[in-house]
């Protein structure tokens, strides 16, 4: 079986793309290779945030790598707060003050509209590849369901009634952005 890292340590989109990847792919953490520093994501865009985190630990521990940026993208707010969805409220934030400043800042705003966003950056036998998935929906005006992490609770894709956190997790796992972009990172990696 296939050994690749994915540059992270959040123990969510771990197992989400574990749960994605269906065991098709043996798949390493960061914690797996003993990588404890924190790799700067200072990109822009989400492709750079990517594409610096999978080229840092090819370039440190030797590995072939994949690393992802998601950024929740408002019409409203010009594609904010995007590459900075994880640290819209600050520095110290976390998701449920980024919840409450999203909410906060579309008080009174008709237009809700919303996408997910996600990039997979790859970095395989000497090549790199960029990998992306989308869902489309709106902000609703309060937090719904338990499930999932970060804006799950307030994003409704479209075509549902339910937000991400109401849907679960199996479901989410089968339309989300992450899914999507994993899905065609697997395809890539079996044509191979």
């Amino acid at each position: 079986m296939k050994k690749i890292v994915f540059a992270t340590n959040n123990k969510h989109k771990l197992e989400e793309i574990r749960k994605i990847t269906n065991g098709t792919l043996q798949i390493l953490s960061l914690s797996d290779i003993h990588c404890t520093e924190e790799i700067e994501e200072n990109g822009v865009t989400l492709e750079e945030n990517a594409l610096l985190k999978a080229r840092f630990v090819k370039e440190k521990y030797g590995y072939d790598c994949f690393a992802d940026d998601t950024g929740l993208e408002v019409e409203a707010l010009d594609g904010a707060p995007g590459v900075y969805s994880a640290r819209y409220a600050g520095e110290a934030c976390n998701p449920v003050d980024n919840m409450r400043k999203l909410l906060t800042v579309l008080q009174g705003v008709e237009n809700r509209n919303a996408r997910f966003r996600t990039v997979i950056a790859l970095l395989i036998d000497g090549e790199e590849h960029l990998f992306e998935g989308i869902v489309k929906g709106k902000i609703i005006e309060e937090k719904r369901g338990k499930a999932g992490f970060g804006y799950d609770p307030v994003f409704m894709p479209d075509e549902y009634k339910q937000t991400f956190a109401e849907l679960g997790n199996e479901v989410k796992n089968q339309i989300s952005h992450r899914a999507l972009a994993t899905r065609k990172l697997a395809v890539f990696l079996s044509d191979r």
